[in-house]
Order: structure tokens, then C-alpha cells, then sequence
């Protein structure tokens, strides 16, 4: 292995150098070369985007993937460079199993097969959302992770080098300071040393051609970190764009999910009120049935067999469900035949009085789909 001695000296000097130099700063006790007021809001404003680039950051990925433990998971295969497992969202797997319950209780039942319906919309929901993940991890979080690690990474290596290369200027300020004071001293009329006066000489002329030399490099390296710097602007415009970008997907996502329930609402309304005719429930939560009281006294005051459909007012209906009539006030149905269906004064908003042929009676609403 080529292991360079002097090298090696050397650059542990410059450190030692350094480290004098930035404790006497810190001290109070020598001199600091200031930047100008302009250079200083560059740097602050760097420091605010990057502190509040990789909150929003870390914060969206929360939002995105709130258990931990995934985002973990994605960040090991994403450094090793490789594809994270495709595994169904709590969506998805919230569908499959509303559909796998109906199978057992049996699709054609009431509550099975709303569990289909509503199964089937979860799943819908979860593609929906796996979409809006993906969309807003490329026009997103990728921008905000590319700054962190790619730019920001980039302005903190230069800044350090421009603070490394004022650490030397400063140094050589020092030096020079201290070798022209000692060339002063050995000037006087008192000094009887010829000799020293030429060595200090000679040190102030090495002394100031250091000074030259750290003075070009630290203004080069300052003209670099400053156009870094000024490029901060850019990434604030790529951020608007990307944030945009993210607010169009959130605005897809919830629409597309309000449109799937809206849909699913309107199946549900379609299918028949498992509880329409059960005196247990309708007792039980304090309603009426047909089969309570409040409910006979309403069929004997109305008497269906003497109500006469109005000139005005009546409707087709296709039937949606078989249905069986409790009592003789009621109208049996099959499913997918079409009704005359009318309201008359007094009558429960959730039923209708229906006929067919010389056949009349009420019917459920929940059992019907009204044509005009």
C-alpha cells in the first residue's frame, strides 16, 4: 500500500492549524473573517428549506404509510435495490375477507349479499388508493428526497470547504500579523541582529505570498458556494411544481372514492331493509310493524280492499326481491315483475300501495325500483 509519510504530516498540520485557529474564535482572542450580509441570508434560507424539506418529507411519508414498520421494510429494499413485495392494503384485505364471510353465509342471503357489494367497493377503494400512493411517491416524495440527498448533500460538502478554506485565511492573517510584528521589534536602533531582521523579512514575504494564495482559493471556493446557494431559488420552484402535482392526486383520490361510495350507497338503498316486517326489531327499537298495534289500527282505518287508485299519481315499479306478505292488508311479490304502485293519505312513507290485475295491497318501498 503507497502510504505517503509526508502527506500525511501535512495534512495533520493543516488540521492542527484549523482546530487553533476555530478555538481562538471561539474564544474571543483572534480575528474571524466575516461574510457579507447577502452571503449570510443564502445560508440561512439553505438551512430553512433543508429543516423544512425533510419535515414535510418525513411527515408525507407518514401520511402515506402510517405503520412504521412498512416504512421501514421499504427503506431496506429500497437501499438494497430491490422490489418491495406487492401485499394487499387494509382495503383490499378488509374486501376479501366481507366477500369471503358472504360465501359462507351465503351469497343470496340479505347480509350476504351486501357483504359482496360493499366487499367489492373496499377492494375498489384499496386499487384507488395504491394508485394515489404510487402517483404521489414519484411526483412527490422523490423531488423532496432528491434535494435531501443529492443537492443538499452537495451544498453541505461545499460549505465545509469554504468554512476550511476561511479557517486558512484567517490563519494566515494571524501569521502574517505576527511575523510583521516581530520584523518591527527587530528594526529598532536597539536591535543588534542583522541576521534576525533578515529571517523575519523573509518570513513576512512567505507570510503574505500564503496569505495571497489562501485568499484566491477562499474566494473561489465562496463564488461556488454561493451559486450553489443561489440555486436554492430553483428548488423552490420544483417543489411548487411537484406540491401541485401532489394535490391534483389527494383531489383524484378523494373524488374517485367519494364516487365509489355514492355508488355503493345506491345499491344499498336498492336492496330491501332486512328488518322491514320483523315485530322483534321494530319493537325493540321502538318503530311500528305491521303486525304491532299502531300498525293494525292504521290497516283497519285505511282498508286497502276499499282504497281506490287516484285518477293522478300512480306509477310502474319493477320488484327487486321475492317478498311474502305478513297479513291480508299486504301484497306478495316476485322479483322482476312490474306493479302499479300509489300512495294515499295517512300511510307510512315506507310503503305503498301496490297492484296487480284484481291483486292489491301494500308493499315494502325498500322492495321496489320506481320506473315514472
Amino acid at each position: 500500500m503507497d502510504f505517503n509519510v509526508k502527506k500525511l504530516a501535512s495534512d495533520a498540520g493543516i488540521f492542527f492549524t484549523r482546530a487553533i485557529q476555530f478555538t481562538g474564535e471561539k474564544f474571543g482572542q483572534v480575528e474571524k473573517t466575516e461574510l457579507d450580509a447577502h452571503f449570510e441570508n443564502l445560508l440561512s434560507r439553505a438551512d430553512s428549506t433543508k429543516n423544512w424539506t425533510e419535515k414535510i418529507f418525513r411527515q408525507t411519508e407518514v401520511l402515506l404509510q402510517p405503520n412504521p414498520s412498512s416504512r421501514i421494510e421499504e427503506f431496506l429494499y429500497e437501499k438494497l435495490d430491490r422490489t418491495v413485495p406487492s401485499r394487499p392494503n387494509n382495503e383490499e384485505l378488509l374486501g376479501h375477507y366481507m366477500q369471503d364471510a358472504a360465501k359462507d353465509f351465503g351469497p343470496g342471503t340479505p347480509y350476504g349479499s351486501t357483504l359482496i357489494k360493499v366487499g367489492d367497493c373496499e377492494r375498489r377503494l384499496g386499487s384507488v388508493q395504491r394508485e394515489f400512493l404510487q402517483t404521489s411517491a414519484i411526483g412527490f416524495l422523490t423531488p423532496l428526497r432528491n434535494f435531501l440527498e443529492g443537492d443538499w448533500r452537495t451544498i453541505s460538502k461545499e460549505r465545509r470547504l469554504l468554512e476550511n478554506r476561511r479557517l486558512d485565511l484567517d490563519s494566515c492573517k494571524a501569521r502574517l500579523k505576527k511575523s510583521k510584528l516581530a520584523e518591527m521589534c527587530l528594526s529598532l536602533p536597539l536591535s543588534c541582529c542583522p541576521a534576525a531582521f533578515q529571517l523575519w523579512s523573509e518570513e513576512v514575504d512567505k507570510a503574505e505570498h500564503e496569505l495571497r494564495v489562501a485568499q484566491t482559493e477562499f474566494d473561489r471556493q465562496a463564488e461556488v458556494t454561493r451559486l450553489l446557494l443561489e440555486g436554492i431559488s430553483s428548488t423552490h420552484v420544483n417543489h411548487l411544481r411537484c406540491l401541485h402535482e401532489f394535490v391534483e392526486a389527494q383531489t383524484a383520490y378523494y373524488k374517485q372514492c367519494h364516487l365509489h361510495m355514492q355508488d355503493l350507497q345506491k345499491e344499498l338503498d336498492r336492496f330491501p331493509n332486512a328488518f322491514a316486517g320483523n315485530p322483534g326489531h321494530s319493537m325493540a327499537s321502538g318503530g311500528s310493524s305491521p303486525l304491532d298495534p299502531a300498525s293494525a289500527v292504521e290497516t283497519d282505518t285505511l282498508k286497502i280492499e276499499e282504497v281506490q287508485a287516484p285518477a293522478t299519481g300512480t306509477r310502474k315499479a319493477k320488484v327487486l326481491y321475492d317478498y311474502d306478505a305478513a297479513d291480508t292488508s299486504e301484497l306478495s311479490l316476485l322479483a322482476d315483475e312490474l306493479i302499479t304502485v300509489y300512495t294515499v293519505p295517512g300511510m307510512d312513507s315506507d310503503w305503498l300501495v301496490g297492484e296487480r290485475g284484481n291483486q292489491k295491497g301494500k308493499v315494502p318501498v325498500t322492495y321496489l325500483e320506481l320506473l315514472s
